[in-house]
């Protein structure tokens, strides 16, 4: 799947550039990577976010670089609520793994990948690919064996969507 860049906004646009310069510099300093990379992974964590906001029904989980975006983002409790209830109508709940256990997003991977990345070109966003293609479904840090994705439209914490 091949996405064309010029029609789509960066993500970046859904926050001011004081808190995005805030959110790149805590990913430079905790991950020890250069701000570009940090740019990249913050634009894709708020693509993320605003496609889980857009399609609250849909199966979304972030790759590995994209989570580290996002805790960064959850950390700035305040602007990230407010983000949530601008971006979705309500607050977008991070929901990790605690335990290892089967579910259809182990079984088939890569259509949660796929869908991730569809779900964000529909909203109308650059997508990074190669952001999406490096340890697509392995969060950062919320279980070694695990998985974080967004909450459904109710809140229900996706159960259906964790690994």
């Amino acid at each position: 799947m091949t996405y064309v860049a010029s029609d789509r906004a960066p993500a970046r646009s859904l926050i001011s550039e004081d808190l995005f310069t805030r959110l790149v510099r805590r990913i430079t300093i905790e991950e020890g990577t250069d701000s570009a990379f940090a740019e990249r992974i913050m634009d894709q964590a708020l693509a993320f976010l605003g496609a889980c906001g857009r399609f609250p029904g849909n199966r979304l989980a972030p790759s590995k670089p994209v989570d580290i975006g996002w805790h960064a983002f959850i950390l700035h409790t305040r602007e990230y609520a407010e983000f949530c209830e601008q971006v979705a109508g309500r607050f977008i709940h991070h929901v990790p793994q605690d335990a290892p256990g089967a579910s259809d997003h182990s079984k088939d991977p890569a259509s949660v990948r796929d869908g991730t990345i569809d779900a964000i070109h529909r909203a109308g966003y650059v997508v990074d690919a190669e952001l999406w293609l490096v340890d697509a479904y392995k969060c950062g840090s919320c279980h070694e064996e695990g998985n974080c994705a967004a909450s459904g439209t109710d809140g229900d914490e996706n159960t259906d969507t964790r690994k």
